[in-house]
């Protein structure tokens, strides 16, 4: 419902802008006001191209508007950004500039602001692509049949409009290269949109190159669901079915084992899969979680959202692995996940237990990572 309500503020803000943009053009030309119009036009198309693309049926149309908005999405943020900035700048220097050289400090703000924002929004785009490998050496004070344990886990690669096939190829290099023994997939697969797939079969042809000794295990995260998504943000139309069984079946042709609130035993090594803890209101409390597991082996818990890891690391848990924070993907939204969550991104001890977050291979929401970087990890387990 979020996205929803901020529709009205998304449309007043971009006519705001459009005030803004025809103002700063007339600062050295003169425009007439079919110009005017068709630049409103423009803008309120690009402004509804998500909510249109919600109305469609799925086809070409409803990608390209998709596709268009995420974009158009992230460069608002920083238009937004900018804006403020520069608010502050002229409040505080309004007293010291010279009215007779105002209006060319204004066309020189004009062109820095769009320079900028053009610059990030570029960069954003093309380091969304880049996945990176982040490594963790972890000790887990509990005996075990195993020396050490290789795990290679990833995130959130919201396969859709924003992410596919490519993302997929190039993840499954970065895995194999680590030489994993399991593989551990931590939520949101898919970006609730299973007809927003770009080549499903060729994506299950690549997951199936995924190389591991033990295989490769998955679990629900919030955004593996048939839900309506806008803005990044999803919400539930209650005249559709809630799951998609396409997904699962996905899946499960990539030779991926879903951990539905349950366990496999790696020899004496226990991996429980723990569905989201938002979406799935009827999973498991940590007390039954570990109810049937003997608490004297090594446990390791892949559970989509960062939640609960003190209740976790009071119960016995050893390592906790998490995604869904995108460790906020953009900046300066990463500052505030810091703020939500007890481990927003990274490696952390909680007690005996050591929770990693990553930060995830794919996006939701704008197509850009600022300051944030796509990610598997890969972590060395050793048993003492």
């Amino acid at each position: 419902m979020i996205g929803l309500i901020l529709l009205p503020f998304y449309i007043l803000f971009n006519i705001y802008l459009n005030n803004k943009i025809i103002k700063w053009i007339n600062l050295f030309i003169t425009i007439n006001n079919l110009f005017k119009y068709i630049l409103l036009s423009i803008q309120l198309l690009l402004t509804l191209s998500l909510y249109i693309a919600l109305l469609l049926p799925h086809g070409n149309m409803k990608k390209i508007l998709n596709i268009i908005g995420n974009y158009y999405l992230g460069f608002m943020i920083y238009v937004a950004i900018t804006l403020i900035l520069l608010f502050i700048i002229n409040l505080i220097f309004k007293n010291s500039i010279n009215n007779s050289i105002n209006n060319n400090i204004h066309i020189i703000e004009g062109f820095i602001a769009i320079i900028l924002v053009v610059f990030i929004t570029m960069y954003g785009n093309i380091n969304s692509s880049i996945i990176h490998t982040t490594k963790y050496e972890v000790s887990i004070n509990k005996k075990s049949n195993l020396k050490e344990l290789k795990i290679v886990m990833v995130a959130d690669m919201h396969l859709g409009y924003n992410k596919g096939l490519k993302l997929v190829k190039d993840m499954v290099s970065k895995i194999n290269k680590e030489k994993p023994d399991i593989v551990l997939m931590a939520g949101d697969t898919f970006d609730n949109d299973y007809d927003a797939l770009d080549r499903p079969n060729l994506m299950i042809k690549e997951l199936k190159k995924i190389k591991t000794k033990y295989g490769v295990y998955s679990v629900y995260g919030n955004h593996d669901v048939k839900e309506n998504i806008i803005l990044g943000f999803t919400f539930q139309d209650k005249k559709q079915k809630y799951s998609d069984t396409r997904m699962d079946d996905f899946l499960k042709r990539a030779n991926i084992k879903i951990l539905d609130d349950e366990y496999v035993l790696i020899d004496d090594v226990y991996i429980y899969g723990r569905p989201d803890y938002a979406k799935y209101k009827n999973r498991k409390s940590v007390n039954q979680m570990i109810k049937n597991m003997d608490t004297s082996k090594p446990i390791i818990v892949v559970d989509h959202q960062p939640k609960e890891l003190d209740k976790l690391s009071k119960a016995n848990v050893d390592l906790d692995l998490s995604g869904h924070t995108h460790d906020g993907q953009i900046f300066p939204l990463s500052l505030l996940v810091k703020l939500a969550y007890k481990n927003s991104c990274g490696i952390k001890k909680f007690n005996n237990m050591t929770s990693i977050v990553t930060s995830g291979v794919g996006l939701y929401g704008p197509n850009m990572r600022v300051l944030t970087k796509a990610e598997i990890t890969s972590i060395n387990v050793k048993f003492k």
